[in-house]
């Protein structure tokens, strides 16, 4: 099945979106008798974003490792490589998982609550997180998964037929398949499909750039707030993906802001403090901020599931810094799941998990107070 290998969690999804199997044309509306399953080889296409060096060499302006790569080799995240001076994606329309999750799986708590999204991963990340969640995938080469054939059109086709409103690019990085990204969020606007990203936000300008005017959401995992924790756990640096972050409030995409909190290692109070003033005082105060429940995984087994209380803490300390919508991930059933009117304090938003139960929102505003909540709601 297309999500064999990757994360449990969408595992389920993914089984019943494809029947258990690898994707078959009869799955894509339209397709026919043709076999849409392609499994081994790669279909490498012509990069956008590189830069042409002397010697055959080039250098990937995709993300900040901006990495100068020689013939026939390839640059950290493994899924671009180098033929005869021209830079080329190893990944495109070549999924290696496909869910139907809730848009409040990936999460994003401002965006049309309830809805589907057709979610794609291809193979490959520019970071190495040590508490990686979806590692089976994200921290192998395309060669080492399987993946299906799926370009643009069939996507957006699957994901109509499927009752989705949205295609989120999740699961792995889609930074590193930003071609794909590009071509799947033109071919869904043309259907009236939105199209998110679920990223670590290191990315380059030129690319989020031009990516941003097809976008309509962008949720950035913050993993940290001290440029230590960067180099240590993830293998890259802070101030890219801050760079990130101011740019996409000033390109007017909606964006959320998910922080994975590790016991020991991301969650003392001053570094919570700083990122919520971060938030406040460089994004706005009403950019919905996600505290996320950290469980055991990949290279950081030896630690504990995060305390709900320290959980807790950090949303405290982000509501006082003045942050309107502070949410917790991870602890279904828990308060902080809801979305409630910073001016009257009722509950608008109800959840639990990865289910809306209840959504009180009307025209965009409370219907108690009228106070403006911001978000993407229809």
């Amino acid at each position: 099945m297309v999500a064999a290998l990757s994360a449990a969690g969408c595992a389920a999804c993914a089984a019943a979106l494809s029947g258990g199997r690898l994707l078959r044309a009869e799955d894509v509306p339209g397709r026919g008798a043709v076999p849409l399953a392609e499994e081994g080889g790669l279909a490498p296409r012509r990069a956008r974003w590189f830069r042409s060096l002397p010697g055959e060499w080039v250098q990937c302006g995709l993300c900040p490792h901006g990495c100068k790569i020689s013939e026939g080799e390839r640059g950290t995240c493994g899924t671009r490589e180098n033929r005869r001076g021209v830079l080329h994606t190893m990944v495109h329309s070549r999924p290696c998982s496909v869910a139907l999750d809730p848009v409040e799986k990936k999460p994003f708590f401002h965006l049309v609550p309830g809805a589907l999204a057709l979610s794609l991963a291809t193979p490959g990340c520019n970071f190495e997180c040590k508490g990686c969640q979806n590692w089976e995938i994200a921290q192998a080469r395309p060669e080492q998964v399987k993946t299906v054939a799926l370009p643009p059109e069939d996507a957006v086709a699957l994901a109509l037929n499927r009752g989705a409103k949205l295609i989120a690019c999740t699961y792995t990085e889609p930074v590193t398949f930003s071609e794909y990204v590009f071509d799947l969020a033109a071919a869904g606007r043309r259907s009236a499909l939105k199209t998110v990203v679920v990223s670590n936000g290191y990315i380059q300008e030129e690319p989020l750039r031009d990516l941003s005017p097809v976008l309509s959401a962008y949720k950035v995992d913050l993993k940290g707030f001290t440029e230590r924790f960067y180099k240590d756990h993830c293998g890259g640096e802070l101030k890219p993906v801050l760079d990130t972050l101011r740019r996409l409030v000033r390109y007017g995409v909606w964006t959320e802001i998910v922080v994975l909190v590790i016991p020991s290692l991301n969650d003392g109070p001053g570094e919570i403090r700083d990122l919520a003033r971060f938030v406040r005082g460089e994004l706005g105060a009403e950019v919905p901020l996600h505290f996320t429940r950290f469980h055991p995984a990949y290279r950081l087994t030896n630690l504990p599931p995060t305390p709900v209380s320290t959980l807790e803490r950090c949303r405290d300390l982000a509501l006082k810094e003045g942050l309107s919508f502070v949410y917790l991930g991870n602890v279904p059933g828990h308060a902080g799941e809801s979305t409630y009117c910073p001016g009257c304090g009722a509950r608008l938003v109800r959840r639990v998990g990865m289910a809306t139960l209840e959504n009180r929102i009307e025209k965009g505003a409370c219907p108690d107070c009228r106070r403006r909540i911001p978000g993407l709601w229809s």
